[in-house]
């Protein structure tokens, strides 16, 4: 499949600090940028932006952060309320651009969210494309190392079709929203969008509950788990390696449940290759040893909600699923769950209460606070 067509102008590639203030001094001003990033998440413990796509209505180009000591002054750009900035699900790239650049937004359009608010029933970027452009995307390329360099030239070309598009699709979008009457709830979700704090990762030593087959596990195997579950982080931070890339969530639980004593016993592992069990055998058997003899762990008590509370949130998302239905939307769209918690939470009797709900804006509240007042207060009478 093409991911472009063939006479497409390939991206300019911006490598160096000399290039990007040129670039920067060229975008200054001008009233559209669509953006993405692409990421290293399936090969770093810590991951970063690999690459910068940017494309005006007339040009794309490729920033290479990579290559580039200080990228500030496209921040600014970014920045510009007078540029509204492109995305397409905007959230993972615009907390992970804070993250790793201090960049922060004042104008954002989300053409995943607009085509959500509309109702449509695909919203990934690749059908859209196809559907709205014939074009298809080179999907081999979704899982790609964006660290390596060079990059193939079809690689940037696959980099280059996620934000060709979005200007037009952005233009189609928005006079949906315009013909349907909800652009002014999409601009107060986008509003949303750009103060979403930037992206962390702090590792969680108790995150070995969440893990799919732990809680059926016998008390004595818990300890091993946890064990292995702190030496898979220790190697992948040491290693600068996604921890599943270590050792899967499912080869860990079957590894508690063997119980290796010897690296002989990893044979057994049908979800360790050998590769891994040569490489971490040692650290493996160790963990599982430290495991057996430590108390096994108590599984953090998480505070329950009071009963009054759970059923006003029950009746909340009751409405808003009744409410999607009509609109013929995903519930979300009406109101965030969190946004639904807050509510059952603080139970407010007023329409001026909500003012300082989050995820509750002024169209919302106009659209939707009366009915959340009359629904919340028939609760309280029957409390």
């Amino acid at each position: 499949m093409t991911p472009l067509p063939h006479d497409l102008e390939p991206a300019e590639i911006i490598r160096h600090g000399r290039q990007l203030r040129t670039l920067v001094d060229q975008l200054r001003g001008t009233p559209l940028l669509a953006v993405d990033t692409e990421s290293n998440s399936l090969y770093a413990y810590y991951e970063q932006v690999c690459l910068i796509q940017l494309s005006t209505r007339e040009r794309d180009y490729i920033v290479d952060p990579l290559a580039l000591d200080d990228l500030a002054p496209l921040g600014e750009v970014l920045a510009d309320p007078a540029t509204e900035i492109v995305f397409h699900a905007a959230e993972y790239d615009v907390i992970s651009l804070k993250r790793d650049f201090g960049f922060h937004f004042t104008h954002l359009f989300d053409t995943m969210m607009a085509a959500r608010i509309c109702g449509w029933e695909r919203v990934g970027l690749g059908a859209i494309l196809e559907a709205q452009f014939g074009v298809h995307a080179a999907k081999r390329f979704q899982r790609a190392n964006w660290t390596l360099r060079p990059l193939p030239a079809e690689q940037l070309r696959y980099a280059q079709m996620d934000t060709h598009y979005l200007p037009a699709l952005r233009d189609i979008l928005a006079h949906e929203l315009e013909t349907l009457g909800r652009t002014e709830e999409a601009l107060e979700i986008f509003a949303g969008l750009t103060e979403l704090p930037p992206a962390e990762y702090e590792f969680d030593p108790d995150g070995f509950w969440r893990i799919n087959g732990v809680q059926k596990m016998r008390r004595r195997q818990l300890g091993i788990v946890r064990e292995l579950y702190l030496t898979r982080d220790e190697l992948a931070r040491r290693r600068d390696l996604p921890p599943f890339k270590v050792f899967t969530d499912r080869a860990l639980v079957e590894l508690a449940d063997l119980q290796p004593r010897r690296l002989g016993d990893l044979d057994a592992a049908h979800a360790l290759s050998g590769r891994q069990a040569r490489r971490y055998g040692d650290a493996i058997i160790q963990a599982v040893a430290r495991g057996q003899d430590a108390p096994p762990p108590r599984q953090p008590r998480r505070r329950q909600p009071d009963q009054a509370v759970l059923a006003r949130y029950d009746m909340l998302r009751a409405w808003r699923k009744q409410r999607a239905v009509e609109r013929g939307v995903e519930s979300d769209v009406i109101l965030p769950r969190e946004t639904l918690w807050v509510l059952a939470r603080q139970a407010p009797q007023r329409v001026e209460d909500l003012d300082e709900i989050p995820g509750l804006g002024p169209w919302r509240r106009a659209e939707y606070g009366e009915e959340l007042i009359v629904l919340l207060k028939g609760m309280s009478g029957e409390d």
